[in-house]
This record gives C-alpha cells, sequence and structure tokens, in this order.
C-alpha cells in the first residue's frame, strides 16, 4: 500500500508551494471515515483512495484533484456527508466530490439505467469541472488492477462498462497511457484465454523487439546529429489488446503488423519534427499510404504527432512518432497536461477550445432519455475513427469514420442540417447517404422552410445530428398532434351539444390535466392527438357529467368518429392486451413483428393510430422510438381461448410436391391456415410465406420445428402475417 508521505512527496516536485495542509486533512478524514472497512482483498480500505490519490499525483493534477482523490468513496460508503466536506474543504472539493458520488439512494428501472443515470450525471460534472473525470478514471484503474478478489459475475460487468465508457474517455482526454491499461485489464477478465495467448506471443517476442530498437535507435542518433536535430529516442511495443482489436479487425497476424514496434522521437520545435521525417525518409523505406500528418490536423482530444510506417533491408516492418516535448505531454497525459487551475478553480480558454466535446456531450445527453440509446450513443461518440472534411471556404470539420454529408450539414449549423436538401463532393453531386472520406470538400445545398426526413435518423453516424433530427421531428410531430388533438375534442364537444371554448374553461379541465401528466392544454391536446387518451375520456374527465348533452344517435364513443374510423383501417384487436391499466385506448399488433402472449412486448404511441404493440426484440422498435414520452407500459391479458396470425417464412428446395408437405405438416399441428402464398426464387430455391392461427409463441416454436422436419426444407423464420 502507498503511503500518504510518498504521494505528498510527489506532489512536492511539480507543486512545491501546493497547499499541504489542505492533503494532510483529507487523509486525516478519509482514514477515520473508513477505519474498521476492508476490501474484498482483505487489505484495509484506505489502501483504496490513498492508491487513486498516487494515480492523480503520477498524472501532476492540482492538490485539490489529489485531496478529492483521498476522499472521494466517504460521501457514498460512510456517515460523512456533502456539507461536512463543504464545512471542512470548501465549495470547491465539495463539488468535486458529488459529481463522483454515485446515484445509489434512488431507484432505476433497470441495471443499464443505473448504469446509464451514472454515467450522465459523470458527464453533467466532468463539464462544470473536468477534475471529476480524471479522478473517477483513477477510481476505476486502481479497482481494475483489483478486480480478481470479485465474484465471476461482477468482474465481467465492470470489465464491460470499462471497456466500452471509461478506457475511450481516457482515449478522448488523450490520457494514452490509462487508456491503454483500462484496455489490457478489461480484456484480461472479458477474453483470459485470448489475453494469455497474446502476452505469451508478446513476451516471447520481447528480446528480439529491444535489441531491434536499440538498433534502430543507434542508426537514427547518428542521422539526427548530422543534420543537428536535437531529440530523445524511445522505444514500445503495442499494447495486448491494440493488437487484439486490429488481429480483429483486419484479420491479419501479429508478425503483419506495420506498427507492432514503434520508435518515438521526441524533439525542440515542429520544424524539425519534419526535417527528421525527412531524414527517416531517407534512412529507411516508407511504405506509401502509411504517413499520418496528426501535427497540421490533430485529432479530436489534442494529440499531434507525425506517424510514418517503414520497412527495413531485411523486411522487418516498424513505426516512427516524431513530435515535440509539449506535443509528447499532451500525448500521455492528455487534458491533464494542460492544467490551469487557477484559485477560483476556472480552467484556461485554451483547454475549453481543445475538449469541446465535452460540451457537445453534454447537449446531446439531454435529449436522450432512453438508457439504452443513450448508452450506444456515447459509445460511439466516444471513440471515433475521424476523417477531416472542408467547407467550400476551407474550414476543417472533424467526423468520425463513416459521416455523411448530413453529419457534415449539422456540423455546419443546425438550420444548415435541418434545410439541407443535397450536397456537393468535390464538385459532384453526392447522395447524402455516402460517406465522405479524409478531405473531401463538401457544399451542402438547402431550402428554406426544409424539414429533416425521419429516414436520416437511419443515415447520419454523430449525435449531434441525430439529436438536432430527433428535436426537429419530435416538435413537428407534436406540432401536428396539437391540432389533431384540438380537433379530436373539439368534435367530441360538438356532439355533446358544447363548444371548445367551454370545455376550456371548464372547472374540471385542471384536475383533467394533471390527472393525464399534462403541464398545459397542448399537452393535453397532444396526448389526445397521440392516442394517449380519447377525445370522450378526455371531454368527461373534463366537464361534469350533468353538462354533457347526450343524443340518441350517439353511438358509444370508442366507436365512433376517428377511432371507430381507424378501427376499420387497422382492424379490431381481441383485447387482450393491456395498456398501463386502461381500458379505452386504441391497440394494435405491429405487423412487422406480430408479438404473441409468452412474448417480452413494448407500447410505441403512434401518431393517430393509437398504441402499437411490439415485440420487445423488434429491430424496427428500436428505431421508431425517438420520443420516451411516446413509450408505454404493455402487458398480456390472462385470456384464454384468444387465437392470433403469426407469419412464417419458409425457405426451401424448390421440389415437386412441397406445398403439399408444408400444408400436411401444419395440418397435424391442429392448427388453421389463414394464408398462404409461394414463390420461386429461381430453378433450385424457392420460399412459402404462410400465415397460422396460433394461442401463443410456445406454439409458434412447435411449428417451426415442425416445419424443419420436412425435407428439403433450409431455414424456417418469422415474419409478417400474409393479407388473406
Amino acid at each position: 500500500m502507498i503511503r500518504f508521505e510518498t504521494i505528498r512527496d510527489r506532489v512536492r516536485t511539480y507543486q512545491p508551494d501546493a497547499d499541504f495542509d489542505l492533503l494532510r486533512a483529507a487523509y486525516v478524514v478519509a482514514a477515520q471515515a473508513h477505519q474498521g472497512q476492508v476490501r474484498r482483498s482483505g487489505e484495509p480500505y484506505l489502501s483504496h483512495p490513498l492508491e487513486v490519490a498516487g494515480i492523480l499525483a503520477d498524472l501532476r493534477l492540482d492538490i485539490v484533484s489529489v485531496a478529492c482523490g483521498l476522499l472521494h468513496d466517504v460521501v457514498e460508503d460512510t456517515h460523512v456527508t456533502s456539507e461536512d466536506l463543504e464545512r471542512r474543504f470548501g465549495r470547491d472539493v465539495s463539488r468535486v466530490i458529488d459529481g463522483l458520488t454515485k446515484l445509489s439512494r434512488v431507484e432505476f428501472s433497470s441495471a443499464e439505467a443505473n448504469q446509464a443515470e451514472n454515467v450522465r450525471k459523470m458527464i453533467i460534472a466532468m463539464t462544470d469541472d473536468t477534475r471529476v473525470i480524471l479522478i473517477k478514471l483513477a477510481d476505476r484503474l486502481h479497482n481494475m488492477r483489483t478486480l480478481d478478489f470479485l465474484r465471476e459475475e461482477k468482474r465481467q460487468r465492470i470489465a464491460t462498462e470499462t471497456l466500452d465508457v471509461y478506457a475511450p474517455i481516457a482515449g478522448r482526454l488523450g490520457i494514452g497511457r490509462i487508456e491503454a491499461e483500462l484496455q489490457d485489464l478489461a480484456l484480461r477478465h472479458l477474453e483470459p484465454q485470448t489475453y494469455r495467448v497474446l502476452e505469451a506471443r508478446v513476451k516471447a517476442k520481447k528480446r528480439w523487439a529491444e535489441d531491434f530498437i536499440r538498433d534502430l535507435s543507434r542508426t537514427l542518433k547518428r542521422e539526427l546529429h548530422a543534420e543537428t536535430i536535437p531529440g530523445e529516442l524511445s522505444g514500445r511495443t503495442k499494447s495486448i489488446y491494440s493488437i487484439h482489436r486490429k488481429m480483429h479487425r483486419q484479420q491479419i497476424e501479429l508478425d503483419q503488423m506495420y506498427d507492432f514496434i514503434a520508435l518515438r522521437l521526441v524533439t525542440d520545435t515542429v520544424p524539425h519534427c519534419y526535417t527528421a521525417l525527412g531524414v527517416i525518409h531517407n534512412v529507411w523505406t516508407p511504405i506509401p499510404g502509411r504517413i499520418k500528418d496528426f501535427i497540421a490536423m490533430p485529432r479530436a482530444n489534442g494529440y499531434q504527432s507525425l506517424h510514418t510506417s517503414l520497412v527495413t533491408d531485411s523486411g522487418t516492418h516498424f513505426e516512427v512518432q516524431i513530435r515535440t516535448t509539449d506535443m509528447h505531454r499532451v500525448a500521455e497525459e492528455g487534458i491533464a497536461a494542460h492544467w490551469s487551475y487557477k484559485s477560483s478553480g476556472s480552467y484556461g480558454e485554451q483547454d475549453i477550445k481543445r475538449f469541446a466535446w465535452l460540451r457537445q456531450v453534454l447537449e446531446w445527453q439531454k435529449e436522450i432519455k432512453d438508457p439504452h440509446e443513450f448508452l450506444s450513443s456515447l459509445k460511439i461518440d466516444l471513440y471515433p475513427d475521424e476523417v477531416h472534411c472542408f467547407t467550400p471556404r476551407g474550414e476543417v470539420k472533424t467526423l468520425p469514420r463513416g459521416a455523411t454529408p448530413i453529419d457534415f450539414a449539422y456540423a455546419v449549423h443546425t438550420e444548415v442540417g435541418h434545410s439541407c436538401i443535397g450536397a456537393r463532393v468535390n464538385g459532384a453531386m453526392a447522395p447524402l447517404r455516402s460517406q465522405l472520406r479524409n478531405g473531401d470538400i463538401c457544399e451542402i445545398l438547402t431550402r428554406k422552410n426544409h424539414l429533416p426526413s425521419e429516414d436520416w435518423l437511419k443515415i447520419a453516424r454523430t449525435n449531434r445530428a441525430k439529436s438536432k433530427i430527433r428535436a426537429r421531428l419530435n416538435a413537428e410531430a407534436k406540432r401536428e398532434s396539437i391540432e389533431i388533438g384540438r380537433k379530436l375534442l373539439e368534435k367530441e364537444a360538438r356532439a355533446h351539444g358544447l363548444s371548445l371554448r367551454r370545455v376550456r374553461s371548464a372547472p374540471g379541465l385542471a384536475d383533467a390535466l394533471r390527472r393525464h401528466g399534462a403541464a398545459n392544454l397542448d399537452d393535453f391536446f397532444a396526448a389526445i392527438g397521440y392516442g394517449k387518451v380519447s377525445a370522450a375520456r378526455a371531454l368527461a374527465d373534463s366537464v361534469p357529467a350533468e353538462q354533457l348533452k347526450h343524443t340518441a344517435e350517439k353511438a358509444p364513443p370508442s366507436e365512433t368518429g376517428f377511432v371507430g374510423a381507424v378501427r376499420r383501417i387497422i382492424g379490431r384487436d381481441p383485447g387482450q392486451i393491456l395498456v398501463s391499466g386502461q381500458n379505452d385506448i386504441l391497440v394494435h399488433r405491429a405487423r412487422c413483428c406480430s408479438p404473441l402472449p409468452g412474448e417480452a412486448i413494448a407500447g410505441y404511441i403512434t401518431k393517430g393510430k393509437g398504441v402499437a404493440v411490439h415485440a420487445a426484440k423488434c429491430r424496427q422498435l428500436a428505431d421508431l422510438v425517438r420520443d420516451p414520452e411516446r413509450q408505454v407500459s404493455v402487458s398480456w391479458k390472462s385470456v384464454t381461448g384468444a387465437r392470433y396470425d403469426a407469419g412464417f417464412v419458409v425457405r426451401v428446395e424448390n421440389r415437386k410436391g412441397m406445398l403439399a408437405d408444408i400444408t400436411k405438416i401444419i395440418a397435424e399441428a391442429d392448427t388453421d391456415i389463414r394464408a398462404f402464398e409461394g414463390t420461386a426464387d429461381d430453378a433450385e430455391r424457392g420460399a412459402i410465406y404462410v400465415t397460422v392461427a396460433v394461442q401463443n409463441a410456445k406454439e409458434v416454436g412447435t411449428i417451426s420445428r415442425l416445419l424443419q422436419t420436412v425435407p428439403g426444407v433450409i431455414e424456417v423464420q418469422r415474419g409478417s402475417p400474409v393479407s388473406s
């Protein structure tokens, strides 16, 4: 266990005038608060905050950060409160600790929701004070180093979260050494056999690699000295996780990697970097297409360096990285290298510009309420392979690899994105779904009052573009739903002898708004327009019964007007699905997946068609659900005897008698065929589309297994029911 005095001495080497009384006080509070607590390893719990503080001192962070490393668990795990910390250490310390404290006292619907909310809070806190995430990374790093003492299930969960969220955050902050160690530790627990094999292979090449790096360094030093270029040389082999990822992504072997061995030159000036590149290319043969200039075009996390891949006369490949001293510190320490905290706790303008992506993350995360979507989007945004594209005026826009002109348009300006109708890439018209490449010049064509398309959500790559598209689509959908709901309520009111003005002034309207969760009248109209509340129910809840005029010719509310029309269009549901405990909401099973009793289901309020019920695993549901407010809880009622249409797609050999065999096997399953179609793909293959009546998902599984026993059946899949 690291000692407090060791941490103090490390801080003194780079911040000799620091407030060491603050550091000592933080140590005393942590020691007293954690007294008697023991880690799973058997060590005193205090060893953990000490190790975290040591990692922060290695990053050369300010005294407040190191003190917070000592205190980071006291609010969550001991009797100490945020108020206690503020009284003892001031607002600066308590604010950082609050950003680190998990939401352990709040109940969430799932473990994924819990994780999403913790990460969301951390992002909000780190945009306010970047020290929060640096301390969190140090905390996660030490926990990963001691992960062996936890049970298997928890190790897997923590390692996955580390690889998906925390290692990419370290990468985006430019802290390469923490990113690499987190990745290696995560791989060791997630794929132990893979890790052991790669570790053994790297160790077997270690002696050869050291000798090879020594020979390269000796040669390069001589050449640089002749050109009077100062610099320090060092070498490294690629990390185990990086090797694993590259082997898997490019389907290559270890010996085929150009950058398994890298030589690093740290010199004094940018001109010397470029001069050194020319010297290196005179000594060894450069590999075409493998020269990268991250000095002229830095990565999003601020990383700058020249990279070139080379080959020796003997055919051995290696990489050389060339950078200045300042660039090297950024590459190793990332945002910590730009630390410019003042007594006020603010950080410099240069840091704000360099890490503006934190603010962008904060912007789009506010608009994403679904935990699964939030975490998936975060992973995309944290770990992009970048392309650099230009506006016609030469302004550079950095986008993730795979980005499209739509992403580019929203990177220029939100209104440019909304009004985009086309794009010219390098002077030629290009589809909006085309992928941009490094160096492309992109010109966005716009038209006033144009609206984004829902299909753009499938094309856009960046979270900025997706969040802006969702916001505009949701705003437009709500506007339309408000208008539909207003007209439906007005029509319902007229049927009872009332005007909409009378309904607006009804004494029960305020209670009706609260009952249906509407903040104002527009929200109430929108709920009616979406189909979340029927117009009849809205009127009955707003106006006293004695004021409603009943007419003999009026049909039951649920079957008239809009609802009745929709029922005639989409068909009558047998009433086996319960929507949030309500009975008067229009419900239908989505044809894309046709869910059956026994399957997990999810409800989505469609525009004007009530609640569409999808199978929880339906792919289309993930595309549809943009607005969490339109998701509703649905469940199957316990009703016997009801039958549902279930569709199958049967891929078969195109042989004589196949249709007869299929119909015979279904008849033996004691079920009815509702619809049947057959097509021949070619002379040898065909497809049969059949819809049968079943009671639940279990019967579907039985029929699927029976169909697979028919000679010549290649594959059986669930599909949309065939129209009869």
